[in-house]
């Protein structure tokens, strides 16, 4: 009979666990999207929340009962890191630009394991590693090619940050599609993180549209290639996320104090993930 109580409170426990895991994993999925070089859709994946994303765009009436406890810290920690911390990111940006993605591809590097288990848990077939390399020699060229070779600059405008919004959706459901790279390619990047750091209207009423209809657009048809050839499409994702980090790695240090910084941030990032998934085990218990 004692143990009715001691198992309601740790059930209890796991349940508060999991929705601070939850919210942080929100909360990085959305300063995620606006950090260059880094993709909210390929965090989504890194935090296991990619799946279960795509199926509530796909199918709400099916997947907001199953989800929807999920969904509520993720959704408030998306809003905080994408709106809240914008200002912050700038100025680590500002700091250490190094530093700062570090800490991020640290975040990323300590998950690819259990990406890497998760892409083959339905076989790997020939098709599969074709598409994990065809992916990654992609994605790897266009982001140099963008962000070191291209040099295109347009005048921001409400027209320009609808088209941000539109590549913000675009990496929210293409995992590994670091639109940020492709905005300082544009010379959008800075002004439009101003923008969003002192809540301007004309940017939030510009952007924010174009990312919900772009993710309203192209949600069915990834969840349908999913559906149809998992093994293939998840490897694919595998591949944009290891090209996209390793396109982001960092060249130039300004000293080697800042190379030790970037050393402890990475470090920092890969325990992150670690915390995260420790988090997500006890939450599962």
């Amino acid at each position: 009979m004692g143990e009715g109580p001691f198992l309601k409170r740790r059930e209890d426990q796991n349940g508060i666990m999991h929705w601070l895991r939850n919210l942080l994993c929100g909360l990085l999925i959305g300063a995620g999207a606006i950090l260059p070089g880094v993709s909210g859709g390929v965090l989504a994946v890194v935090f296991d929340i990619y799946r279960p994303f795509m199926e509530v765009l796909t199918h709400p009436r099916r997947a907001i009962p199953r989800y929807w406890r999920w969904f509520l810290p993720l959704a408030l920690g998306w809003c905080v890191g994408f709106l809240g911390l914008a200002k912050g990111i700038s100025a680590c940006l500002a700091w250490s630009e190094a530093a700062t993605t570090w800490l991020f591809i640290g975040l990323i590097v300590g998950t690819v394991p259990a990406l890497f288990r998760e892409a083959g848990k339905e076989g790997r077939g020939t098709a599969a590693w074709v598409s994990l390399a065809v992916c990654a020699g992609g994605v790897f060229a266009s982001l140099i090619y963008v962000g070191r070779i291209a040099e295109v600059s347009v005048t921001p405008d409400f027209w320009w940050y609808n088209f941000c919004g539109v590549l913000w959706g675009m990496g929210v459901v293409i995992p590994g599609m670091t639109t940020s790279s492709v905005m300082m390619a544009l010379g959008l990047y800075q002004p439009m993180l101003e923008g969003l750091a002192r809540l301007d209207l004309v940017v939030l009423s510009a952007c924010l549209p174009g990312l919900a209809l772009s993710v309203a657009l192209l949600a069915r048809a990834v969840s349908w290639l999913f559906r149809r050839c998992y093994a293939v499409a998840f490897h694919g994702i595998l591949g944009m996320v290891l090209a996209s980090t390793a396109a982001i790695v960092p060249t130039a240090y300004q000293g080697g104090g800042e190379v030790l910084l970037s050393a402890v941030c990475c470090a920092g990032g890969f325990g992150l993930a670690f915390f995260l998934e420790r988090l997500d085990r006890r939450g599962q218990v």
